[in-house]
């Protein structure tokens, strides 16, 4: 296993819609973005984390925490609505142009996934090494309940997701009559340069799953009080390192 071929991204707009500066939002007194530096740098198989942004003020943050900021995202490629595999795309383009070096895998840890186990990250990397086939691996969790249960709003009437499914009334069968399904979270996905730069598209066709126990990621204030209520209760080595190495905010 070579490390320098295996690099953590982690992206970080300035902008937030939703979260004011939500990358940077105090998290137990470090910044939001620390949490997934500091589970970068403890993987023992990771060799070099790189943060993604459009901001300078998010840029001198990730570097007091470790990480490296080589390069500003261009704001065209930091909207709301800019897909992931652009600023992948970006960082790729800039190895090559200024290092003469593309990284094999792209270990993508998304900074609203604060608490992570990163012994699961490195378990995650060497699933993806070990395989032959995949494009890509995505973490994700278990769901409690199938899609095959849900429900859309046409008209003003619940209506149910697969009218393909031909079983009468078969939202209301029992659970055990549908496949698991699983929701994608931000805990670990690791990407393939290679796949990116060949088809344009982030996964591919072929991605490998990576269960996680349930998260809860930040997309809402609501889910920082839960996040916060989390940590405080639980015992997370992400934690104890940054208390160990850095001061608080």
């Amino acid at each position: 296993m070579d490390k320098k071929n295996i690099i953590a991204i982690i992206p970080a707009r300035g902008g937030s819609k939703g979260i004011p500066k939500k990358n940077i939002i105090d998290l137990g007194g470090y910044p939001l973005i620390a949490y997934s530096i500091a589970a970068a740098k403890m993987s023992k198989i990771i060799s070099r984390v790189i943060v993604s942004t459009d901001s300078k003020e998010i840029a001198e943050i990730a570097k007091k925490y470790g990480a490296e900021v080589p390069f500003l995202r261009p704001q065209k490629l930091a909207g709301d609505n800019s897909p992931d595999v652009e600023f992948v795309q970006h960082a790729l383009k800039w190895f090559k142009e200024n290092e003469n070096f593309q990284p094999e895998y792209l270990v993508h840890l998304r900074p609203t996934t604060p608490l992570r186990d990163p012994e699961l990250i490195d378990q995650a990397i060497k699933k993806i090494i070990d395989s032959k086939k995949a494009t890509s691996l995505r973490s994700a969790h278990e769901l409690n309940e199938s899609p095959h249960k849900f429900f859309e709003i046409k008209d003003g009437f619940f209506v149910g997701l697969f009218p393909e499914d031909q079983r009468s009334d078969y939202h209301n069968l029992p659970r055990q009559a549908f496949p698991k399904a699983y929701h994608p979270n931000g805990y670990v996905d690791v990407l393939k340069s290679e796949s990116i730069l060949k088809t344009g598209v982030l996964h591919g066709e072929k991605i490998l799953p990576f269960v996680t126990p349930f998260i809860v990621e930040l997309d809402a204030i609501e889910d920082l009080e839960y996040i916060k209520f989390d940590l405080s209760r639980g015992k997370y080595k992400i934690y104890d390192f940054l208390k160990n190495n850095y001061g608080k905010i």
